[in-house]
C-alpha cells in the first residue's frame, strides 16, 4: 500500500520491522493483548512505533505493560450497541472506522466478515499496528462513505459511529450508506443531536465544541426525516446520553486539547454557546425496493 504522505509511508514500512510475538488479546473496556515472551528490548521497539503514531483517539489498547490510553474511551459507547446487535455469520461494515477499535470488538461476535472504511491514513496504519499482533481477517479500506455505493460487496450490517455530523450532505451520506446494505440489512447509527420537537437542525457558524468540521446536527424528528429520504426506516432508538468527560478527555497519547476545554460546564454549555453535546444510538433497517 503506497501512502500519500511520505512520512506516514516511512511509519507503515517500519511495522514490518515489529517483533513477531505469539499474542492473544481479549476485549474488557479495552482491547488487550497479552505479548507472549517478550524481551525488553522488543517492548521498547514496542512502544516506541506506538507513540510514533500519535494521536490515539480511539482506544484504549494494551499491548502487554504498555498502556495506550487513547481520548475515548470507545468501549463506553460499544456498551450503549453490543447488546442491540446480532453479527453472527454476517457481513459487516464500520464506516469511519478510525483504527479499527468497533472492529476488534465486533469480531468476538463472529461474523462471517469486516470491513473497515477509513481515509485517514495514521489510522491505517494504528490499525495494522495493532493487527501485527493479532492477525485477524479484518479488512481495512481507505475509502470513504461516498464509496459504499460502488463497493464490491453489501452488508448485512453497517455501523456508522460519530460521522454523520462532520459530512455537509448528510442525506446523501444516509443515502450511501442504504445503498451499501443489502436488502433488509440493518444500520446502526449514532450522531450528536439537539432537543427539539420539530424538524430543526443546528448549524454551527464556526465551530460546535471547537470541531470545526460540523455541518449539521439534528434533532430527532429531523434525522428521521432525513432518513425516510434515505430509503431507511426506523427499528428502534437504542439509548441517548450526554457526552461525559469520562468518555472523552485528553490524556498524553494525544498531544492537543480535548473536551473539558471545550465546554463552559458552569453555564451548561459549549463554548461556543450551544448545548452540551448528546448522542442517540439509532438502528435503522434498508427499506424493502428502497
Amino acid at each position: 500500500m503506497i501512502l500519500n504522505n511520505p512520512n506516514l509511508q516511512k511509519l507503515f514500512i517500519s511495522l514490518q520491522d515489529l517483533p513477531k510475538i505469539s499474542t492473544s488479546y481479549f476485549c474488557e473496556d479495552g482491547v488487550k493483548i497479552k505479548l507472549e515472551n517478550a524481551t525488553p528490548k522488543e517492548k521498547e521497539q514496542i512502544t516506541m512505533v506506538a507513540k510514533s503514531l500519535k494521536p490515539w483517539r480511539k482506544g484504549p489498547f494494551y499491548l502487554g505493560e504498555l498502556f495506550i490510553d487513547s481520548e475515548w474511551r470507545s468501549f463506553v459507547k460499544w456498551n450503549q450497541i453490543a447488546p442491540f446487535v446480532d453479527l453472527k455469520d454476517k457481513d459487516v461494515a464500520d464506516i469511519g472506522c478510525n483504527n479499527g477499535y468497533y472492529l476488534f470488538e465486533m469480531l468476538k461476535h463472529q461474523p462471517k466478515s469486516l470491513v473497515g472504511f477509513d481515509p485517514g491514513e495514521i489510522f491505517y496504519i494504528q490499525f495494522h499496528f495493532i493487527n501485527h499482533f493479532l492477525k485477524t481477517d479484518i479488512v481495512y479500506e481507505l475509502l470513504g462513505v461516498d464509496d459504499l455505493r460502488e463497493y464490491k460487496k453489501k452488508f448485512d450490517v453497517i455501523f456508522c459511529l460519530g460521522v454523520l455530523y462532520h459530512r455537509s450532505d448528510p442525506i446523501k451520506t444516509l443515502k450511501s450508506l442504504a445503498q451499501g446494505l443489502k436488502n433488509d440489512g440493518e444500520l446502526i447509527l449514532d450522531t450528536l443531536i439537539i432537543d427539539h420537537e420539530l424538524e430543526f437542525a443546528l448549524c454551527p457558524k464556526k465551530s460546535y465544541a471547537k470541531m470545526k468540521n460540523v455541518y449539521f446536527i439534528p434533532s430527532i424528528p429531523a434525522l428521521l426525516a432525513w432518513c425516510d429520504k434515505a430509503k431507511l426506516e426506523l427499528v428502534e432508538i437504542l439509548n441517548i446520553k450526554e457526552t461525559t468527560l469520562d468518555e472523552q478527555r485528553k490524556t498524553e497519547w494525544i498531544d492537543t486539547l480535548s473536551l473539558d476545554s471545550f465546554l463552559d460546564l458552569q453555564k451548561q454549555q459549549t463554548i461556543e454557546g450551544y448545548p452540551l453535546p448528546k448522542r442517540a444510538y439509532f438502528k435503522f433497517k434498508r427499506m424493502k425496493h428502497g
